[in-house]
């Protein structure tokens, strides 16, 4: 039997399959691809976390957040946003990376975002978009990139912050989420 964890985020109730991750630890996987409604509604949500004057642009790390930041773009007006790519790819010109660790993704991953996009961050206050912060391994990764960039970061917000992560007073969320065990009882 798979357990799920029933919750209600942006005014919308959802189950969240709980998964594995390792032995001891499970995560309930909030997952917006596919789901207009949901992507819609947290989007709407997120956006008023972070006034628009407060930055110039948004990053989201590939790739679960990717419709969810381009919601945001669409409901705030924004002509641009970006993306850090987990592999360069041919129509980056020269790309910079950063690695990072993230609880979702065996081993070391590395973010690439190319040189022109770079150059655009360059010097600007940037918003880091995640769909769910655990370990904040993502969030550091985007922070590295963007300092590479030239840019500044100029706030960290998700629609659920998981396990310790609630208790991190640099981050904006919409929800906590909690970490569980095999049977599907929450973590202590």
């Amino acid at each position: 039997m798979r357990h799920t964890y029933k919750t209600t985020i942006a005014g919308l109730e959802r189950e969240l399959p709980i998964c594995k991750v390792t032995d001891d630890l499970y995560i309930g996987a909030f997952i917006c691809f596919g789901d207009a409604e949901i992507t819609v509604a947290c989007a709407r949500e997120l956006l008023k976390l972070v006034p628009a004057a407060d930055y110039d642009y948004m990053l989201t790390a590939e790739a679960k957040s990717i419709p969810l930041i381009h919601e945001m773009a669409r409901q705030s007006g924004a002509g641009r946003y970006f993306i850090a790519r987990k592999g360069p790819k041919a129509y980056m010109p020269d790309p910079i990376h950063v690695e990072d660790q993230s609880i979702t993704t065996s081993g070391t991953q590395k973010l690439y975002l190319g040189r022109d996009d770079a150059e655009l961050i360059g010097g600007r206050r940037v918003l880091l978009v995640d769909d769910v912060i655990s370990t904040g391994g993502s969030m550091q990764a985007m922070e590295a990139l963007v300092a590479l960039a030239g840019g500044t970061v100029a706030g960290r917000i998700a629609v659920f912050a998981e396990g310790d992560a609630q208790k991190r007073d640099d981050i904006k969320y919409l929800a906590p989420l909690p970490l569980f065990n095999a049977d599907g009882t929450v973590l202590k």
